[in-house]
């Protein structure tokens, strides 16, 4: 009898963030991106441009996987949805709809700055209970089951994501 080896299913870090290109946190979003694939982690983001495309090349280049929840559906395409360094696109047509499952899906997120759209994801993972680590993002108090850490910086944002994913560095 051949025996079957299971791999180990694969941590998934959810990087939200601006969609705007000159946001001050972009090259903050390439190095996070670079750190979430270098430890074999699966990133997650919105699939657009800003934050997202940073942490998107950043994990890419690094030899990761990225999976975008996108607003379009495959036939009414958006300018710059998807960006160009998504693996996995997921169109839904659920636009605003979809921070939902930005913010169910990963195992921790990590909110940079941002607008209306990173609050919704940061308050729908509260809600679901996914760990949110803000690095430039709104601190919030919130009752005792949410998880969120603020942090000053990539290092200590990547600390905590290794705490909370129970990897060591």
């Amino acid at each position: 009898m051949q025996r079957i080896s299971v791999r180990r299913k694969p941590v998934i870090v959810g990087i939200m963030g601006s969609h705007r290109e000159n946001a001050p946190s972009v090259k903050d979003a390439f190095i996070l991106g670079e750190m979430v694939a270098r430890r074999g982690h699966v990133l997650l983001t919105g699939g657009g441009t800003g934050v997202m495309r940073a942490a998107s090349e950043g994990a890419h280049l690094a030899g990761g996987l990225v999976i975008a929840v996108l607003p379009n559906d495959r036939q009414r395409a958006l300018p710059g949805y998807p960006n160009e360094f998504v693996d996995i696109p997921v169109y839904t047509g659920m636009y605003e709809a979809r921070n939902v499952i930005n913010a169910k899906t990963p195992h921790v997120i990590i909110a940079l700055g941002g607008g209306p759209g990173t609050l919704s994801e940061m308050a729908f993972a509260f809600k679901a209970g996914t760990p949110v680590i803000g690095l430039g993002a709104p601190w919030f108090e919130l009752n005792e089951e949410a998880v969120f850490i603020p942090v000053s910086t990539v290092e200590e944002a990547a600390r905590e994501m290794d705490r909370i994913t129970g990897e060591s560095s």
